[in-house]
């Protein structure tokens, strides 16, 4: 068997970890599942929820969805490229993100896409935390003149 540039690259990613002993801790591992993939319907049903359609446009779908673990917001993405450039918008203003390939679910709970997870699998991200400039002081390099 012929190996390609990509097979050598991950080979030798997973002989380094092997080597440095950073693999998996099974007991973590297996609490997650291989990340979800398919439709927001398809999503929708791996949660059991209805999906409240809010937008559906060819480069995003998005719906409100409740389930026992709280209520939270499921998208698709038609791009890689367009879920990254809206979760770094989105991040600015809080959240809690449980993010797959073409697909996030945004938690009003970091205790909802925790419970999501279990079922979705995916990664979770957290949005920027604001509540720490409300005191009117500047944030450190943010100058404003008044007026």
């Amino acid at each position: 068997m012929k190996m390609t540039r990509p097979m050598l690259a991950v080979a030798a990613a997973a002989a380094a970890l092997v080597l440095t002993g950073c693999g998996s801790d099974g007991a973590k591992e297996a609490t997650v599942p291989v990340t979800a993939t398919g439709s927001l319907e398809h999503l929708a049903a791996e949660v059991k929820c209805t999906p409240d359609m809010q937008t559906d446009a060819d480069e995003l779908r998005q719906a409100l969805c409740k389930n026992g673990d709280g209520k939270f917001i499921l998208l698709t993405f038609a791009t890689d490229r367009g879920q990254r450039e809206w979760i770094n918008g989105a991040k600015d203003y809080g959240g809690h993100y449980l993010v797959g390939r073409k697909w996030i679910a945004v938690g009003e709970e970091t205790s909802t896409v925790t419970a999501l997870r279990k079922t979705l699998g995916g990664d979770i991200e957290e949005g920027t935390d604001h509540s720490a400039h409300v005191s009117g002081e500047p944030s450190e390099g943010a100058s404003h003149s008044g007026h």
